[in-house]
């Protein structure tokens, strides 16, 4: 997020996710407003991400997404098992810093997961 603003209601739902998890009050519209804001700044890999999360939070009711791997020393990939909380924080965490070329290519892991698992 580029914006004073953005980072303030980024913070305010990191707070809301940390107490509540997926289930805080209001998430779903506060991912909605940040969507706004994120639109504002053109940046259209955040604005993709915030409205699958959303729709994925609308209809799974929970953030379970297998986004992170851990890698082998063959070279095999294996999902991380993470809670719904801490998963869901660590996405909009990448969020705070999504020009940075490491948090966008896990960014963009979690928008084909969801993708695949919405769509």
């Amino acid at each position: 997020m580029k914006t004073a603003i953005a980072n303030e209601k980024l913070d305010s739902i990191l707070a809301k996710v940390e107490k509540k998890g997926a289930e805080a009050p209001k998430l779903i519209e506060d991912l909605k407003e940040l969507r706004v804001i994120a639109l504002e700044e053109g940046d259209p890999l955040v604005v993709k991400i915030l409205r699958l999360t959303y729709e994925f939070l609308e209809d799974k009711k929970c953030f379970n997404v297998q986004a992170q791997y851990e890698e082998d020393e063959e070279g095999n990939e294996y999902p991380l098992e993470i809670e719904d909380k801490e998963n869901l924080l660590y996405l909009l965490s990448l969020l705070k810093d999504a020009e940075h070329k490491i948090n966008r290519e896990e960014i963009k892991d979690y928008r084909t997961v969801i993708k695949e698992v919405l769509y």
